[in-house]
């Protein structure tokens, strides 16, 4: 046997290398963030058409507590995938960020208490900060999620909700316009302390040899 047919072959690891996304992709942690995301599409139709605010306050509830059931079952079955680790953070930022934009547009009579400013904040921190997690990564670094990231997710959540709360006519109480728009300005507020943090230690590590 010659030496060119020696190297034509591929090694065993290189036979044995699965591709990033295989088949193990298709499993049940991915296709709950898909639902996920199907839902946030449906969320965001009745924001605009405007109307179910209770309804679409119980499905966006609904909608992001799933996030914690594919985190779970994909650590229980040891189901982690590449395209899990993309599409999880992906859906969640579609899903609290759109929320925003579309409450965005209730002004008026009926307010909704989200401002531009509170936008901007809140998209370009997640922006900045995926684009800081990019580069770390690509330079291998560990730039999971924190404790700080984690409590400003439920913070949204909890603003989002009241904020659908408060657009409802039959829910009339004087007291959920305050509770909305105190939420709104704790969850900015924890939205800019967690992107100072995740940027004091992103740049920490990027000044590590």
């Amino acid at each position: 046997m010659s030496h060119a047919e020696i190297s034509d072959r591929p090694s065993a690891g290189a036979a044995k290398r699965k591709a990033v996304l295989g088949r193990d992709s298709l499993n049940m942690p991915n296709l709950v963030t898909a639902t996920r995301l199907l839902l946030s599409l449906v969320l965001f139709s009745m924001i605009s058409a405007g109307g179910w605010w209770i309804t679409a306050a119980v499905l966006f509830v609904f909608a992001a507590s799933t996030d914690a059931l594919d985190g779970y079952l994909a650590r229980r079955y040891k189901q982690i995938t590449v395209l899990g680790r993309i599409l999880d953070p992906f859906v969640d930022k579609v899903i609290v960020c759109g929320s925003f934009v579309f409450l965005l547009e209730k002004q008026g009579v009926v307010d909704s208490g989200v401002n531009a400013w509170m936008v901007i904040i809140i998209i370009g921190r997640e922006m900045f900060v995926s684009s800081l997690r990019g580069i770390l990564e690509k330079e291998g670094k560990d730039f999971s999620a924190s404790m700080a990231g984690k409590l400003k997710m439920t913070l949204q959540c909890v603003a989002v909700t009241v904020s659908l709360l408060s657009l409802s006519e039959s829910l009339n109480w004087p007291w959920i316009p305050v509770a909305r728009d105190m939420m709104l300005w704790v969850a900015v507020g924890a939205t800019v302390w967690s992107g100072l943090i995740y940027v004091i230690r992103g740049f920490s590590l990027l000044r590590q040899e």
